[in-house]
C-alpha cells in the first residue's frame, strides 16, 4: 500500500523493508543551471522536501536554501562543469544537519553494494566482513568456505596494511575501499595482527561468493549448560530471518538451553525479515505511519501472520523458551535495533552499549543522478499498542567492545559478559526448579 500518490517507480527499502513508490518528481531551482552538481542537489532536495517523515523538527525549507547557497559559493568557479562529487559533499553536509542519520545519500559504488546484497548476488570475495577502526580493520566476520577462513583468518583479526597501504579510520583503506578492492579479482596483500601473536602477512585471492554475510552458530557447554551464540550480521538479505531460524533450531538439536544474539555489528535491514526473526521470542506486531497512512508488519513463531493473529497469540508462544541475551553496540542500527527490543520485550536481557539510534524510523532508498541512492526516512515507528519506539537500545548490562583489549589479550569482554549473563539465568531457574 502506497503512501504516495505522484509515484510511478516502486523503490524497495532495504534498511525497514516496505515496497513505496517514490520518483524524483518536480525539482527545486538551485545554480548553476545543469551542471551535474545542481542536477543532483535538485534531486536530493526534492525528496527530503517532499517525502520526508522522520522525527526531525529541522525547517527543511530553510535547510534546502541555505545549502542552496552553499552550492551556488562551491560552484562559483566551475559553473555548469560543477562535478557530482561537489554536489554530493554539498548535500551531505545539509542531510547532516537534519540529525536524523537514517537520512543519507551513498554514491553509486555503495549503491551497488546494496543491490548486491538484496539481490543476493555473486560476487567476489575474500570472506571477510570488516569494520573501520582507528587501529585498522577489524574482521567481524567470515564466511563459511571462504578464501579467508581457508588462510586462517579468525574473527577480530585486525588488518594494519592492505597492499601495502595503511587501513583503518582515516586511512588509504577504509571498509568500502576493502570491498572495492575484492571486486578487481587480483590477489590482496593483508598485514595481520592477532592477540600474542606476530604480525604476519598473507595473500588472499577473492572468489566468487554470495554477497550477503550470513549467521554463524558456535555451541558451548558450561556448568549451567549448553549456551548457543549466534553472530547475526544483517537483516539486509531476503532471507536473513530464515537464515537466522535455521541457526535456531539447531542450537536446539544440540540440545542449548541458553542463547546469546551478537548483534555489534549489525547494521539493519528489511523490515520484515526482522519482524519475522524477533517473533521467535514473543509474538510481534510493528506499526509503520507514514505522513497519510499506516501499515502493520506481524509475524508468528518465525512466520508472517495478520496483526489480529499476532495480537491474539498466547504471550508464551514462541520457538525459543530459554534464556536469551541480546548483545548490541554502537554499530547495531535500524532493523537490527527493532529486533533487539521485541527480543527484549520477551525478556531477553540487552547486553553491551548504547546502540546507534534509528530503531524508531524506516528508509526508502531513492536513485539519484549519480547513479547513487539517497536513503530518505519515510515512516515512524509504534509498537501493537499504538507507542512509538524509543529512538535506540540502552543495555541492561554494560559491557563496551574494547577493539584495543580484543586485539592485544584476544578478550572478547563484552561477548563472555553476555554469556555469565544467560549461564546465571540457565542456574537461577533450575534452582527455582529444583533441579
Amino acid at each position: 500500500m502506497s503512501p504516495h500518490s505522484r509515484s510511478r517507480r516502486p523503490v524497495r527499502l532495504l534498511r525497514l523493508a516496505v515496497t513505496v513508490p517514490l520518483v524524483l518528481g518536480g525539482l527545486t531551482a538551485a545554480s548553476p543551471v545543469g551542471s551535474p552538481a545542481a542536477t543532483l542537489f535538485q534531486a536530493a532536495s526534492d525528496v527530503l522536501l517532499h517525502d520526508y517523515y522522520g522525527w526531525s523538527d529541522t525547517d527543511r525549507t530553510a535547510l534546502v536554501a541555505q545549502y542552496h547557497a552553499a552550492l551556488d559559493s562551491a560552484c562559483a568557479d566551475a559553473q555548469d562543469t560543477c562535478t557530482f562529487d561537489q554536489g554530493r559533499k554539498v548535500v551531505s553536509d545539509m542531510l547532516g544537519q537534519l540529525h536524523d542519520p537514517h537520512t543519507n545519500i551513498r554514491d553509486a559504488e555503495g549503491a551497488e553494494r546494496l543491490r548486491e546484497i538484496q539481490n543476493d548476488l555473486t560476487v567476489l570475495r575474500t570472506g571477510l566482513q570488516v569494520v573501520k577502526t582507528p587501529l585498522g580493520l577489524l574482521v567481524v566476520g567470515i564466511l563459511p568456505n571462504s578464501p579467508g577462513l581457508k588462510a586462517g583468518v579468525q574473527r577480530f583479526d585486525l588488518l594494519t596494511q592492505v597492499n601495502g597501504q595503511q587501513a583503518g579510520t582515516d586511512q588509504k583503506v577504509d571498509a568500502a575501499g576493502f570491498v572495492r578492492l575484492e571486486r578487481r579479482a587480483a590477489p590482496m596483500v593483508l598485514q595481520l595482527t592477532r592477540a600474542g601473536q606476530p604480525s604476519r602477512v598473507l595473500t588472499l585471492t577473492p572468489a566468487p561468493m554470495k554477497a550477503g554475510d550470513v549467521p554463524t552458530l558456535t555451541v558451548q557447554n558450561s556448568p549451567a549448560g549448553k549456551v548457543a551464540v549466534i553472530q547475526y550480521p544483517t537483516f539486509l538479505a531476503d532471507n536473513s530471518a530464515d537464515l537466522f531460524l535455521k541457526s535456531l533450531r539447531e542450537a536446539q538439536r544440540q540440545g542449548a538451553g541458553g542463547l546469546v544474539i551478537d548483534l555489534r555489528y549489525n547494521g539493519g535491514g528489511s523490515l520484515e525479515q526482522c519482524v519475522r526473526a524477533a517473533s521467535a521470542f514473543l509474538p510481534t506486531v510493528y506499526q509503520a505511519r507514514w505522513a497519510q497512512n499506516r501499515w502493520e508488519y506481524a509475524a508468528l513463531d518465525g512466520d508472517k501472520t495478520s496483526p489480529a493473529r499476532a495480537r491474539g497469540a498466547a504471550p508464551d508462544d514462541r520457538l525459543w523458551t530459554g534464556k536469551v541475551a541480546v548483545l548490541v553496540g554502537q554499530n547495531t542500527a535500524s532493523c537490527a535495533e527493532v529486533f533487539g527490543y521485541f527480543a527484549h520485550r520477551a525478556g531477553a536481557v540487552v547486553v553491551g552499549e548504547p546502540t546507534k539510534g534509528v530503531m524508531n524510523s524506516g528508509v526508502t532508498f531513492v536513485p539519484l543522478p549519480d547513479q547513487g541512492v539517497m536513503s530518505v526516512t519515510v515512516l515512524r515507528a509504534y509498537d501493537a499498542a499504538g507507542e512509538p519506539l524509543p529512538s535506540h537500545l540502552d543495555p541492561d548490562i554494560s559491557a563496551p567492545t574494547d577493539v584495543k583489549e580484543l586485539t592485544t589479550s584476544g578478550q572478547d569482554t563484552a561477548l563472555q559478559t553476555a554469556i555469565e549473563t544467560v549461564q546465571a539465568q540457565s542456574a537461577g531457574a533450575d534452582s527455582v526448579s529444583g533441579k
